[in-house]
């Protein structure tokens, strides 16, 4: 006989809790927002308590359903925001503490890089849930088709048109830890001293500049292309001393790339990302807008804390 109050149970809440950093990282993969994943995740965990857990066969797949679908709810509320967003968009930074993502298994998806994100801001929502469900957290097409209450064939399809699209965004080499290390340490002496030529030599020729201020912070309002300028905008920004040393900083790594977590010299808190590609940096990464950095303050020091201004 079930218990009446079904998932108020202990053992309920452990059985979600078991499953809430998997959860969240498929709800981040689907948002691009770590503030938004968390509420969906939650409000999986209300639909989980107002459920009878003993009618449950497979937690795992119950919640994937339930995650999924909130997910998918919440990407259409946002597709308008989106549409209007001030300048570059680019999800919020899932931020690492360098050492320990050498040393231990990465709660991030090496593959999943910030410009695989932006390549599924492109998809449908349901061609991402699909992708995401299916290429990166490697569910069978049976279980996608329940999750998104789709046919499997159709699931297949959406699938494969995810990934035809997308396909170009996932890196196709993979970078030594203490490689990528080297190369962003001569990356960002360069680009504090404005040093053009050195910058444009640690460039790909058709390397990429994304910056995000949302209209908060100064930021470039559109993508910049090419090594020659990008190199000459990292110098005309240390002519203008724009560009100071930081404040503080540390080597992280941002949804699984080499970068950095700053205090600029004017108090905004950043993070800088660097993707690879053939031993040369590919793209650049930055967040500048506070509304996507305030779950990183817990990363800083104190006396850095006190170094941001909003």
């Amino acid at each position: 006989m079930s218990d009446p109050q079904g998932a108020r149970t202990p053992n309920a809440s452990h059985e979600f809790e078991a499953h809430r950093a998997y959860l969240t990282r498929l709800a981040y993969r689907m948002l691009g927002s770590i503030a938004e994943a968390e509420d969906a995740v939650q409000d999986g965990y209300l639909r989980w308590h107002r459920q009878d857990t003993a009618r449950v066969d497979n937690p795992r797949a119950f919640l994937n359903q339930v995650v999924t679908r909130l997910c998918l709810d919440r990407i259409k509320q946002t597709r308008n925001q989106r549409e209007h967003y001030v300048g570059v968009w680019l999800p919020e930074p899932l931020v690492e503490d360098w050492s320990a993502a050498e040393h231990a298994a990465s709660p991030v998806d090496q593959d999943v890089t910030v410009a695989l994100m932006l390549a599924l801001e492109r998809l449908s929502p349901l061609e991402r849930a699909a992708f995401i469900l299916h290429d990166i957290f490697d569910m069978a097409f049976d279980d996608v088709a329940t999750a998104l209450g789709r046919t499997e064939a159709a699931c297949r399809q959406l699938a494969s048109r995810a990934r035809r699209r997308v396909i170009s965004a996932k890196p196709r080499f993979k970078i030594d830890p203490n490689e990528g290390a080297r190369l962003a340490d001569a990356f960002f002496t360069a680009a504090r001293s404005g040093d053009a030529t050195s910058l444009q030599q640690l460039l790909t020729k058709t390397a990429t500049f994304h910056s995000d201020g949302g209209g908060r912070k100064p930021a470039a309002l559109r993508t910049i292309s090419g090594a020659d300028k990008i190199g000459r905008m990292y110098a005309g920004l240390a002519r203008k001393r724009a560009f100071a040393m930081p404040l503080w900083t540390r080597n992280v790594r941002i949804d699984g790339l080499p970068g950095h977590l700053s205090v600029e010299h004017d108090g905004t808190l950043q993070t800088t990302a660097l993707q690879f590609e053939a031993g040369r940096i590919q793209a650049i990464f930055v967040v500048r807008n506070p509304d996507k950095l305030r779950h990183l303050a817990a990363l800083l020091p104190a006396d850095a804390a006190q170094l941001i201004t909003h």
